[in-house]
């Protein structure tokens, strides 16, 4: 069948913009047709429609779909393995339908969630950097920088389920400060255009900090070195502050230097996840969920297809809340 999807038309150099993407008819056939549902959204993959792209894994190329992690429903199967209307996961990416061999599909239980959507989030992330790179624990003060986002949204409320003593979040709106505080069960909040991140945090944790989990990069990192104990813990995952830059500006080099003398770990870690990973944190989502000790930070947006590049694009501006998928219509 001829379907529509969402062709990377250029490589992106500098800042990103719909003439990046193009609209494309394009044939699909294979052992089973599953209709999109729902598209996965995240920073992270900016880095992938770059020329310069630097992580372990090949860049799209000009003409090449957009292959992001999708939701969707088996409409037609050749295969024992998956039944018409089975939910399925892939990372078939921006477009209306997919086919393929079984294998390349992962059924999902749909009683394990109240949305699907879930399935889409940024939680092997947020999970794997607080729990097995930080180690969080009983008495952890916890940092989080880019708090409401996809990742930090669910790794602060992480680290409080895990026992943290006190979580503070970072974030870039008066708005955002009080949905961290007040909707996600943040101890504090900041807006970090008010004042050094350092000043802040002298303020909401006057002893230090023991562990920062790390998004954003640049002046919050620097401001979380000056606030942190000794021997402090930093799970590096991202640099956001600075990823319109170029290549050098994208990755600064974290103050090594500063970092030995103040006794702080500095621990960089991989966003790319094992089965056995995910599958850990699904089992502690559901359960924290049922327990009532966790809410699931989602925005959705509704469009179609033509709709989806211009919701990366709001993403990388700070538009939405939390983890965001397009729901189309």
């Amino acid at each position: 069948m001829i379907t529509r999807e969402i062709q990377l038309a250029a490589q992106i150099t500098g800042t990103p913009t719909l003439g990046h993407f193009t609209v494309a008819k394009t044939e699909v056939d294979g052992q089973v047709l599953v209709r999109t549902d729902r598209i996965g959204l995240a920073a992270t993959y900016l880095e992938l429609m770059r020329a310069d792209c630097t992580l372990p894994v090949p860049s799209w190329q000009p003409g090449q779909r957009v292959g992001v992690a999708a939701i969707g429903t088996v409409v037609r199967s050749d295969s024992p393995e998956l039944e018409v209307g089975d939910l399925v996961q892939s990372m078939t990416g921006w477009s209306e339908y997919s086919a393929g061999p079984a294998g390349s599909y992962v059924k999902l239980n749909r009683e394990l969630f109240a949305d699907p959507g879930y399935y889409l989030g940024q939680g092997p992330t947020a999970y794997y950097g607080m729990a097995e790179v930080a180690d969080v624990g009983e008495g952890d003060v916890v940092f989080v920088s880019g708090a409401a986002g996809g990742v930090g949204s669910l790794a602060g409320q992480i680290a409080r389920c895990l026992g943290a003593a006190r979580v503070i979040g970072s974030a870039g709106s008066p708005a955002k400060v009080d949905y961290l505080v007040n909707e996600l069960g943040f101890d504090a909040a900041f807006d970090y255009h008010d004042g050094s991140t350092a000043d802040r945090l002298g303020e909401l944790a006057p002893e230090g900090i023991s562990v920062f989990f790390d998004i954003v990069g640049g002046e919050q990192y620097r401001g979380a070195l000056q606030a942190a104990r000794p021997g402090a813990r930093f799970a590096l995952c991202g640099s956001l502050s600075s990823q319109l830059g170029d290549a050098a500006e994208r990755f600064p080099q974290p103050d090594r230097a500063a970092a030995q003398a103040r006794d702080v770990e500095l621990l960089p870690f991989s966003c790319y996840h094992t089965p056995d990973q995910v599958a850990a944190w699904r089992e502690r989502f559901s359960s924290w969920l049922d327990e009532g000790r966790f809410v699931y930070p989602q925005t959705v947006v509704e469009g179609g297809i033509e709709d989806v590049p211009q919701a990366f694009l709001s993403l990388l501006q700070g538009c939405y809340q939390g983890n965001v998928s397009v729901r189309l219509s």
